[in-house]
Protein backbone atom coordinates (compact mmCIF):
# COMPACT_ATOMS: atom_id res chain seq x y z
CA UNK A 1 0.00 0.00 0.00
CA UNK A 2 1.39 3.39 -0.51
CA UNK A 3 0.28 6.32 1.62
CA UNK A 4 -2.06 8.89 -0.40
CA UNK A 5 -0.47 12.10 1.74
CA UNK A 6 3.60 13.04 1.26
CA UNK A 7 4.88 13.51 4.62
CA UNK A 8 6.89 16.65 4.75
CA UNK A 9 9.40 15.37 6.55
CA UNK A 10 10.28 11.32 7.74
CA UNK A 11 12.26 10.57 10.69
CA UNK A 12 13.23 7.25 11.47
CA UNK A 13 14.43 6.18 14.35
CA UNK A 14 12.86 6.37 17.92
CA UNK A 15 15.93 7.40 20.15
CA UNK A 16 17.21 10.31 21.32
CA UNK A 17 18.50 11.88 18.03
CA UNK A 18 15.20 11.05 16.17
CA UNK A 19 13.23 12.84 19.14
CA UNK A 20 14.78 16.02 19.14
CA UNK A 21 14.61 16.36 15.25
CA UNK A 22 11.20 16.26 15.72
CA UNK A 23 10.97 18.83 18.62
CA UNK A 24 13.19 21.47 16.29
CA UNK A 25 11.38 20.25 13.47
CA UNK A 26 7.95 20.79 14.50
CA UNK A 27 8.92 24.06 16.37
CA UNK A 28 9.74 25.29 13.42
CA UNK A 29 6.12 24.60 11.91
CA UNK A 30 7.10 21.33 9.66
CA UNK A 31 4.73 18.18 9.99
CA UNK A 32 6.96 15.49 11.37
CA UNK A 33 6.22 11.53 10.78
CA UNK A 34 8.33 9.13 12.79
CA UNK A 35 8.89 6.19 12.21
CA UNK A 36 10.59 3.20 14.68
CA UNK A 37 10.77 -0.42 14.48
CA UNK A 38 10.01 -1.26 18.33
CA UNK A 39 6.13 -1.14 19.69
CA UNK A 40 7.49 2.31 21.61
CA UNK A 41 10.16 4.84 21.19
CA UNK A 42 12.91 5.89 23.42
CA UNK A 43 14.07 1.60 24.44
CA UNK A 44 17.71 2.09 25.00
CA UNK A 45 16.97 5.57 26.59
CA UNK A 46 15.15 3.89 29.43
CA UNK A 47 17.27 1.29 29.50
CA UNK A 48 20.03 3.70 30.33
CA UNK A 49 18.38 5.23 32.62
CA UNK A 50 18.14 2.41 35.03
CA UNK A 51 21.00 2.97 36.95
CA UNK A 52 20.68 6.67 37.02
CA UNK A 53 20.35 8.72 33.69
CA UNK A 54 23.29 10.26 33.16
CA UNK A 55 22.57 13.41 31.15
CA UNK A 56 25.46 15.29 30.48
CA UNK A 57 28.84 15.72 32.06
CA UNK A 58 29.90 19.62 33.49
CA UNK A 59 33.58 19.68 33.27
CA UNK A 60 34.63 23.16 30.78
CA UNK A 61 33.73 22.56 26.96
CA UNK A 62 37.15 22.32 26.07
CA UNK A 63 37.52 19.28 27.99
CA UNK A 64 34.54 17.73 27.36
CA UNK A 65 34.87 18.23 23.17
CA UNK A 66 38.23 16.44 23.53
CA UNK A 67 36.29 13.51 24.51
CA UNK A 68 35.42 12.87 20.80
CA UNK A 69 39.47 12.29 20.08
CA UNK A 70 40.01 12.15 16.23
CA UNK A 71 36.37 13.26 15.74
CA UNK A 72 36.57 16.19 17.34
CA UNK A 73 36.68 18.71 14.28
CA UNK A 74 33.17 17.45 13.14
CA UNK A 75 31.80 17.23 16.61
CA UNK A 76 32.57 20.10 18.62
CA UNK A 77 30.46 22.58 16.36
CA UNK A 78 27.44 20.55 17.29
CA UNK A 79 28.24 20.62 20.62
CA UNK A 80 28.56 24.48 20.62
CA UNK A 81 24.62 24.32 19.00
CA UNK A 82 23.65 22.31 21.86
CA UNK A 83 25.79 21.65 25.11
CA UNK A 84 25.96 20.74 28.64
CA UNK A 85 24.28 23.48 29.91
CA UNK A 86 21.86 23.66 27.27
CA UNK A 87 20.72 20.31 27.98
CA UNK A 88 20.50 20.97 31.47
CA UNK A 89 17.82 23.76 30.39
CA UNK A 90 16.06 21.67 28.08
CA UNK A 91 15.38 19.04 30.81
CA UNK A 92 14.73 21.98 33.05
CA UNK A 93 12.12 23.32 30.36
CA UNK A 94 10.44 19.92 30.35
CA UNK A 95 9.84 19.62 33.80
CA UNK A 96 13.00 17.98 34.98
CA UNK A 97 15.54 19.43 37.48
CA UNK A 98 19.10 17.94 37.84
CA UNK A 99 22.35 18.03 39.98
CA UNK A 100 25.93 17.43 39.22
CA UNK A 101 27.35 14.53 41.39
CA UNK A 102 30.61 14.03 42.52
CA UNK A 103 32.28 13.16 39.32
CA UNK A 104 30.98 16.20 37.24
CA UNK A 105 28.19 13.91 35.70
CA UNK A 106 24.95 15.04 35.71
CA UNK A 107 21.90 13.23 36.69
CA UNK A 108 17.92 13.93 36.99
CA UNK A 109 17.11 15.12 40.24
CA UNK A 110 15.20 11.59 41.04
CA UNK A 111 17.56 9.82 38.81
CA UNK A 112 15.07 8.19 36.64
CA UNK A 113 14.70 8.42 32.57
CA UNK A 114 10.98 7.73 32.28
CA UNK A 115 9.53 10.67 33.68
CA UNK A 116 11.54 12.69 31.26
CA UNK A 117 10.97 10.59 28.38
CA UNK A 118 6.65 11.02 29.12
CA UNK A 119 7.44 14.43 29.46
CA UNK A 120 9.00 14.91 25.81
CA UNK A 121 6.38 12.80 24.12
CA UNK A 122 3.97 14.55 25.47
CA UNK A 123 5.09 17.91 24.05
CA UNK A 124 6.17 16.02 20.95
CA UNK A 125 2.51 14.87 20.54
CA UNK A 126 0.89 18.69 21.42
CA UNK A 127 3.60 19.67 18.66
CA UNK A 128 1.94 17.38 15.81
CA UNK A 129 4.49 14.66 15.91
CA UNK A 130 2.96 11.52 14.45
CA UNK A 131 4.34 8.21 15.49
CA UNK A 132 4.41 5.05 13.82
CA UNK A 133 4.81 1.91 15.62
CA UNK A 134 6.39 -1.34 14.28
CA UNK A 135 7.55 0.09 11.23
CA UNK A 136 10.67 -0.92 10.48
CA UNK A 137 12.57 0.90 7.74
CA UNK A 138 13.90 -1.95 4.87
CA UNK A 139 15.21 0.75 2.49
CA UNK A 140 13.79 2.66 -1.05
CA UNK A 141 11.38 2.28 -3.33
CA UNK A 142 12.94 1.19 -6.70
CA UNK A 143 13.05 4.77 -8.25
CA UNK A 144 14.86 5.43 -4.73
CA UNK A 145 12.38 8.71 -4.08
CA UNK A 146 9.88 6.69 -1.42
CA UNK A 147 10.82 4.69 1.96
CA UNK A 148 9.70 1.32 2.56
CA UNK A 149 8.50 -0.05 5.97
CA UNK A 150 7.72 -3.70 6.62
CA UNK A 151 4.89 -3.82 9.37
CA UNK A 152 2.47 -5.90 10.52
CA UNK A 153 -0.33 -4.79 8.20
CA UNK A 154 2.47 -5.44 5.50
CA UNK A 155 4.42 -3.10 3.46
CA UNK A 156 4.10 0.14 3.39
CA UNK A 157 5.50 3.39 1.31
CA UNK A 158 5.98 6.73 2.03
CA UNK A 159 6.99 9.69 0.23
CA UNK A 160 8.48 12.64 1.87
CA UNK A 161 10.33 16.34 1.30
CA UNK A 162 13.00 15.30 3.37
CA UNK A 163 14.22 12.37 5.40
CA UNK A 164 16.30 12.73 8.97
CA UNK A 165 17.80 8.64 9.58
CA UNK A 166 18.46 8.01 13.26
CA UNK A 167 18.57 4.26 13.50
CA UNK A 168 21.40 4.00 16.52
CA UNK A 169 24.58 1.90 15.90
CA UNK A 170 24.63 -2.00 16.25
CA UNK A 171 24.98 -2.21 20.30
CA UNK A 172 21.75 -3.44 22.31
CA UNK A 173 20.15 -4.77 18.97
CA UNK A 174 17.31 -6.35 20.97
CA UNK A 175 16.28 -2.74 21.37
CA UNK A 176 16.18 -1.88 17.81
CA UNK A 177 19.70 -0.48 17.01
CA UNK A 178 20.69 -3.22 15.03
CA UNK A 179 23.02 -1.59 12.30
CA UNK A 180 20.62 -3.32 9.21
CA UNK A 181 20.73 -0.02 7.69
CA UNK A 182 24.67 -0.25 6.86
CA UNK A 183 24.49 -2.11 3.05
CA UNK A 184 21.06 0.11 2.47
CA UNK A 185 23.19 3.22 2.77
CA UNK A 186 26.10 1.67 1.30
CA UNK A 187 23.64 1.14 -1.91
CA UNK A 188 23.29 4.38 -2.11
CA UNK A 189 27.00 5.52 -2.35
CA UNK A 190 27.42 6.42 1.62
CA UNK A 191 30.53 5.73 2.52
CA UNK A 192 30.57 4.29 6.29
CA UNK A 193 33.23 3.31 8.87
CA UNK A 194 33.01 -0.38 10.19
CA UNK A 195 30.70 -0.76 13.14
CA UNK A 196 32.93 -1.70 15.96
CA UNK A 197 32.09 -2.38 19.89
CA UNK A 198 32.50 0.74 21.87
CA UNK A 199 32.58 1.38 25.69
CA UNK A 200 33.05 -2.64 25.96
CA UNK A 201 34.86 -5.44 27.64
CA UNK A 202 37.22 -7.55 26.93
CA UNK A 203 38.41 -11.15 27.41
CA UNK A 204 41.40 -12.16 28.43
CA UNK A 205 44.02 -14.55 26.57
CA UNK A 206 45.29 -16.73 25.56
CA UNK A 207 43.27 -19.12 27.61
CA UNK A 208 41.23 -16.24 29.45
CA UNK A 209 41.14 -16.63 33.62
CA UNK A 210 41.86 -19.73 35.40
CA UNK A 211 38.44 -22.17 36.07
CA UNK A 212 39.12 -21.21 39.72
CA UNK A 213 39.46 -17.58 39.17
CA UNK A 214 36.63 -17.50 36.94
CA UNK A 215 33.93 -19.50 38.91
CA UNK A 216 35.09 -17.52 42.11
CA UNK A 217 34.91 -13.82 41.23
CA UNK A 218 33.38 -13.39 37.82
CA UNK A 219 30.41 -10.22 38.43
CA UNK A 220 33.29 -9.16 41.35
CA UNK A 221 34.55 -5.58 40.98
CA UNK A 222 38.38 -4.47 41.53
CA UNK A 223 37.75 -1.15 43.44
CA UNK A 224 40.00 1.38 43.88
CA UNK A 225 42.60 0.71 41.34
CA UNK A 226 44.14 1.97 38.80
CA UNK A 227 45.04 1.20 34.69
CA UNK A 228 48.21 2.19 32.78
CA UNK A 229 48.13 1.45 29.26
CA UNK A 230 50.18 2.92 26.34
CA UNK A 231 50.08 1.69 22.88
CA UNK A 232 52.16 1.01 19.59
CA UNK A 233 51.51 4.86 19.10
CA UNK A 234 52.58 6.49 22.16
CA UNK A 235 49.06 7.39 23.03
CA UNK A 236 49.06 6.73 27.25
CA UNK A 237 46.38 6.03 29.06
CA UNK A 238 46.48 6.14 33.21
CA UNK A 239 43.27 6.35 35.28
CA UNK A 240 42.14 4.81 38.64
CA UNK A 241 38.72 4.16 39.26
CA UNK A 242 37.44 0.58 39.52
CA UNK A 243 35.99 -1.94 36.96
CA UNK A 244 34.72 -5.82 37.02
CA UNK A 245 35.74 -9.51 36.25
CA UNK A 246 33.89 -11.49 34.13
CA UNK A 247 33.73 -14.82 33.10
CA UNK A 248 35.92 -14.15 30.45
CA UNK A 249 37.71 -10.96 30.61
CA UNK A 250 37.14 -7.79 32.34
CA UNK A 251 34.11 -4.80 31.84
CA UNK A 252 33.39 -1.39 33.50
CA UNK A 253 33.83 2.02 33.79
CA UNK A 254 37.26 2.07 33.89
CA UNK A 255 37.50 -0.29 31.07
CA UNK A 256 35.08 1.27 29.24
CA UNK A 257 37.14 4.26 29.15
CA UNK A 258 40.46 3.06 27.71
CA UNK A 259 38.16 0.40 25.46
CA UNK A 260 39.11 2.35 21.97
CA UNK A 261 42.93 2.46 22.41
CA UNK A 262 42.52 -1.59 23.38
CA UNK A 263 40.26 -2.28 20.67
CA UNK A 264 42.51 -0.24 18.16
CA UNK A 265 46.05 -1.96 19.83
CA UNK A 266 43.98 -5.62 19.14
CA UNK A 267 43.24 -4.60 15.52
CA UNK A 268 46.76 -3.88 14.81
CA UNK A 269 48.98 -5.99 16.52
CA UNK A 270 46.48 -8.82 17.96
CA UNK A 271 46.39 -8.22 21.34
CA UNK A 272 46.86 -5.71 24.31
CA UNK A 273 48.75 -5.48 27.79
CA UNK A 274 47.60 -3.24 30.08
CA UNK A 275 48.73 -3.08 33.96
CA UNK A 276 46.66 -2.72 37.03
CA UNK A 277 48.47 -0.93 39.80
CA UNK A 278 46.07 -2.80 42.80
CA UNK A 279 47.37 -0.42 45.45
CA UNK A 280 47.31 2.91 43.63
CA UNK A 281 47.60 4.90 47.17
CA UNK A 282 50.56 3.33 48.07
CA UNK A 283 53.58 3.89 46.97
CA UNK A 284 55.96 1.22 45.35
CA UNK A 285 58.47 1.86 48.21
CA UNK A 286 55.52 1.02 50.64
CA UNK A 287 54.41 -1.79 49.03
CA UNK A 288 57.78 -3.33 48.61
CA UNK A 289 58.53 -3.00 52.33
CA UNK A 290 55.06 -3.93 53.62
CA UNK A 291 56.06 -7.65 51.56
CA UNK A 292 58.79 -8.09 52.35
CA UNK A 293 57.81 -8.37 56.31
CA UNK A 294 55.87 -11.05 55.53
CA UNK A 295 57.45 -13.99 57.77
CA UNK A 296 55.81 -17.34 58.37
CA UNK A 297 52.17 -16.45 57.22
CA UNK A 298 50.73 -17.37 54.01
CA UNK A 299 50.95 -14.60 51.30
CA UNK A 300 47.32 -13.45 51.14
CA UNK A 301 46.68 -13.49 54.97
CA UNK A 302 49.54 -11.34 54.80
CA UNK A 303 48.69 -8.74 52.28
CA UNK A 304 45.38 -8.86 53.64
CA UNK A 305 46.70 -7.65 57.10
CA UNK A 306 49.48 -5.35 55.78
CA UNK A 307 47.63 -3.62 52.99
CA UNK A 308 44.27 -4.55 53.07
CA UNK A 309 44.42 -6.55 49.95
CA UNK A 310 40.84 -8.01 49.30
CA UNK A 311 40.59 -11.50 47.66
CA UNK A 312 40.33 -10.73 44.10
CA UNK A 313 43.11 -8.78 44.20
CA UNK A 314 45.02 -11.85 46.11
CA UNK A 315 43.97 -13.84 42.89
CA UNK A 316 45.19 -11.57 40.40
CA UNK A 317 48.50 -12.36 41.77
CA UNK A 318 47.73 -16.36 41.33
CA UNK A 319 46.31 -15.14 37.76
CA UNK A 320 49.44 -13.41 36.45
CA UNK A 321 52.45 -14.75 38.44
CA UNK A 322 54.17 -18.17 38.26
CA UNK A 323 53.85 -20.40 42.08
CA UNK A 324 57.21 -19.78 42.11
CA UNK A 325 57.53 -16.06 41.85
CA UNK A 326 55.04 -16.09 44.77
CA UNK A 327 58.42 -16.29 47.03
CA UNK A 328 59.95 -13.61 45.51
CA UNK A 329 59.47 -10.39 47.53
CA UNK A 330 60.29 -7.74 44.59
CA UNK A 331 58.27 -9.30 42.19
CA UNK A 332 55.03 -9.70 44.37
CA UNK A 333 55.57 -6.09 44.99
CA UNK A 334 56.10 -5.04 41.24
CA UNK A 335 52.92 -6.88 40.24
CA UNK A 336 51.10 -5.41 42.65
CA UNK A 337 52.03 -2.06 41.51
CA UNK A 338 51.33 -3.36 37.76
CA UNK A 339 49.89 -6.25 37.28
CA UNK A 340 49.95 -7.06 33.44
CA UNK A 341 46.73 -8.08 32.16
CA UNK A 342 46.39 -9.27 28.63
CA UNK A 343 43.35 -8.86 26.35
CA UNK A 344 43.13 -10.30 22.94
CA UNK A 345 39.46 -9.22 21.79
CA UNK A 346 36.47 -6.89 22.73
CA UNK A 347 33.52 -8.45 23.72
CA UNK A 348 30.88 -8.26 20.68
CA UNK A 349 29.39 -5.26 19.27
CA UNK A 350 25.65 -6.35 20.55
CA UNK A 351 27.08 -6.06 23.88
CA UNK A 352 28.69 -3.22 23.71
CA UNK A 353 27.25 -0.04 25.90
CA UNK A 354 27.64 1.63 22.04
CA UNK A 355 29.33 1.97 18.79
CA UNK A 356 32.01 3.38 16.70
CA UNK A 357 31.80 3.69 13.19
CA UNK A 358 29.22 4.48 11.00
CA UNK A 359 28.65 7.16 8.58
CA UNK A 360 31.43 8.97 7.88
CA UNK A 361 31.50 12.64 8.41
CA UNK A 362 33.31 12.85 4.60
CA UNK A 363 30.26 11.53 2.86
CA UNK A 364 28.05 13.97 4.95
CA UNK A 365 27.73 18.08 4.34
CA UNK A 366 27.95 20.08 7.52
CA UNK A 367 24.22 20.35 8.37
CA UNK A 368 24.59 16.25 8.03
CA UNK A 369 23.14 15.92 5.09
CA UNK A 370 24.09 12.84 2.62
CA UNK A 371 26.16 14.68 -0.44
CA UNK A 372 25.15 11.42 -2.32
CA UNK A 373 21.41 11.82 -1.67
CA UNK A 374 20.31 15.24 -1.33
CA UNK A 375 17.25 14.97 1.41
CA UNK A 376 18.67 12.79 3.65
CA UNK A 377 19.68 13.67 6.53
CA UNK A 378 21.67 11.41 9.31
CA UNK A 379 22.07 11.86 12.90
CA UNK A 380 22.90 9.92 16.03
CA UNK A 381 25.07 7.46 16.81
CA UNK A 382 24.79 6.48 12.84
CA UNK A 383 27.76 8.83 12.69
CA UNK A 384 31.06 7.88 12.74
CA UNK A 385 32.22 8.86 15.93
CA UNK A 386 32.74 7.75 19.78
CA UNK A 387 33.42 9.10 23.24
CA UNK A 388 33.83 7.63 26.70
CA UNK A 389 30.44 7.07 29.03
CA UNK A 390 30.09 9.80 31.19
CA UNK A 391 27.02 12.39 29.33
CA UNK A 392 28.93 12.39 26.41
CA UNK A 393 27.32 10.22 24.04
CA UNK A 394 23.86 11.35 25.16
CA UNK A 395 24.96 15.35 24.46
CA UNK A 396 26.68 14.94 21.08
CA UNK A 397 23.16 12.26 19.99
CA UNK A 398 20.86 15.37 20.95
CA UNK A 399 23.24 17.85 19.53
CA UNK A 400 23.43 15.89 16.33
CA UNK A 401 19.71 15.93 15.87
CA UNK A 402 19.80 19.40 16.49
CA UNK A 403 21.76 20.31 13.91
CA UNK A 404 20.28 17.56 11.05
CA UNK A 405 16.72 18.99 12.22
CA UNK A 406 18.25 22.60 11.07
CA UNK A 407 19.41 21.51 7.97
CA UNK A 408 16.23 19.89 7.15
CA UNK A 409 14.48 23.69 7.41
CA UNK A 410 17.05 24.95 5.40
CA UNK A 411 16.57 22.30 2.61
CA UNK A 412 12.81 22.31 2.72
CA UNK A 413 12.73 26.05 2.53
CA UNK A 414 15.50 25.75 -0.52
CA UNK A 415 13.61 23.02 -2.65
CA UNK A 416 10.30 25.25 -2.07
CA UNK A 417 11.28 28.08 -3.08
Amino acid sequence: MTRGAATTVAIVGGGPAGLMAAEQLSAAGVQVDLYDAMPSVGRKFLLAGRGGLNLTHAEPFEAFAGRFGERRAQVEPMLQTFDAQALRDWAHGLGIETFVGTSKRVFPTDMKAAPLLRAWLHRLRAAGVRFHMRHRWTGWSCEGAALRFATPDGEVSVSADATVLALGGASWPRLGSDGAWVPLLRERGIDIAPLQPANCGFDVGPANWTPFFAERFAGQPFKSVAIDFEDGQGRRFSRKGEFVATATGIEGSLVYAVSALLRDEIAARGQATLHVDLLPDRSAAQVLAAVQQRGARSLGSHLKSRLNLDAIKSAMLHEVLPREALHDAQRVAATLKAAPVTVTAPRPVAEAISTAGGVRFEALQGDLMARAVPGLFVAGEMLDWEAPTGGYLLTATLASGMVAARGVVQYVALVGS
